[in-house]
């Protein structure tokens, strides 16, 4: 996957906006982020997930989803390794995403 691929996904979903943040663009519904790329290389793009989320794609595709370092890793964002992710599993998780942070009344 490419980051263009990546933004592709990303501004696929309702409502789903592409802006900037500390330097790196980021992808936001209803004014929240619910992904980046870019961080903390341009191999890397992110996906904000709880906790649980995290686990489950950490454990079902290790080689493409790792938890962010610190203490953002630990709330459950997560990055995605772009050489390796499959279009399949970063549409979900950016659904996830997405689902997490869109207003309820967007859901």
């Amino acid at each position: 996957m490419t980051a263009k691929d990546f933004r592709r996904l990303a501004l696929s979903l309702p409502d789903a906006t592409e802006r900037a943040h500390m330097g790196h663009p980021d992808f936001r519904v209803g004014g929240k982020i619910f992904a980046t790329l870019g961080y903390p290389t341009t191999a890397y793009a992110a996906v904000m997930l709880t906790p649980e989320q995290q686990e489950l794609f950490v454990r079902t595709e290790p080689q493409t989803f790792k938890p962010v370092q610190g203490g953002w890793g630990r709330k459950g964002a997560t990055q995605v390794m772009l050489r390796t992710a499959k279009q399949a599993a970063v549409r979900e998780a950016l659904s996830v995403a997405w689902s997490n942070r869109a207003p309820r009344s967007k859901q």
